[in-house]
């Protein structure tokens, strides 16, 4: 069964720090989430796998629900 996206809300992520010298895999991360310039925002779906990328690379982000 596929779950409706609608369920889900959504948050506003920012990137605040640089992915210079950082991680292969956090940079991944913020690659998946769609973020590629500091100071750039987005609104994100709020899934359980956006939320685990969000988790991982809290450091360099700010976001508010």
């Amino acid at each position: 069964m596929s779950q409706d996206k609608t369920q889900y809300k959504t948050i506003k992520i920012t990137l605040v720090k640089s992915l210079i010298g950082r991680l292969k895999a956090h940079k991944a991360c913020a690659a998946g989430l769609g973020l590629r310039k500091i100071r750039q925002t987005i609104d994100v779906i709020a899934t359980p796998e956006n939320m685990g990328m969000v988790n991982r690379i809290k450091y360099l982000l700010k976001f508010e629900g």
